[in-house]
């Protein structure tokens, strides 16, 4: 099934709007799991499995996994999700950017080595580092725009003109050249952080209705009515807000997936309270 339409079938069936990332730090991990010989997995699939009700999709982070080399943990994972929770995406959280020949390579490591439903990707070398991924139309291609963290401003605030001689910030012109020239196959979202809700909402203004991952809730400090407020479409979606820690580390006993059901749903209700 294409991207775009198991996210919206997902919007719709979980009345979710919440992505759980996956990013594993086994140090982290109850204490049961700790001479678990296959525990990134483990840990990974309780939390999978005792949250997918409550989901609009995954987002596995892969260098949390490449750094444990446990990347065939990562494709069992995904393989899991798909098996076991078909219909709930899984984006691959890679931030992908090269020229074009090393672009399809990376496409395919996203899509066929690891069988992943979509994928961060860094727009900033052009469209012809992309346009392997845009070519896949059932999958989803996500964004870099304007990021979470501190340090987005340094670069992405900075003053463009665009070919009309408009000025404007980077991130309003990266958004408004993929929302006009690179989206053909309806295919494309974009990362925008939780923790700049107004660039959010001007993001929005600039794209339609073309969705939104937004990371920085939680643990980063971004306020959850201030991104739906911003964000939503007018049928109350378009957003991906991503939380990792504060699900993934809710608790740290044997009831650990408990504890990240838990987190999950109060997430999901109090995005809920402001669509």
């Amino acid at each position: 099934m294409h991207f775009m339409q198991s996210l919206q079938q997902a919007w719709t069936r979980n009345q979710s709007l919440v992505c759980v990332g996956l990013d594993p730090e086994p140090a982290k991990f109850p204490a049961h799991l700790h001479d678990h010989a296959d525990a990134v997995f483990a840990f990974c699939r309780a939390i999978v499995d005792a949250t997918a009700d409550l989901v609009c999709s995954y987002k596995p982070q892969i260098a949390h996994f490449a750094a444990l080399r446990a990347e065939d943990a990562l494709e069992r994972l995904i393989a899991h999700i798909h098996d076991r929770h078909p219909g709930v995406p899984v984006i691959l959280d890679a931030k992908r950017g090269d020229i074009g020949s090393t672009a399809q390579h990376y496409a395919t490591e996203a899509f066929e080595r690891y069988g992943a439903d979509a994928v961060t990707l860094n727009p900033y070398l052009g469209r012809d580092s992309i346009q392997p991924f845009l070519n896949r139309a059932d999958k989803g291609v996500i964004l870099l725009c304007h990021t979470s963290n501190p340090g987005a401003a340094d670069l992405q605030d900075l003053t463009v003109t665009d070919e009309d001689g408009n000025a404007m910030p980077l991130y309003q012109h990266v958004a408004k050249i993929i929302a006009r020239d690179w989206n053909a196959n309806g295919n494309c979202a974009l990362v925008t952080g939780a923790t700049w809700p107004e660039q959010l909402g001007e993001v929005r203004a600039l794209v339609g209705d073309m969705p939104l991952l937004v990371p920085g809730i939680g643990a980063q400090g971004g306020d959850v009515e201030a991104v739906v407020r911003n964000g939503r479409t007018a049928d109350g979606t378009g957003l991906l807000i991503s939380s990792s820690r504060a699900i993934l580390y809710a608790g740290n006993g044997g009831d650990f997936a408990q504890a990240a059901r838990a987190a999950t749903l109060e997430l999901r209700d109090v995005i809920n309270r402001y669509r």
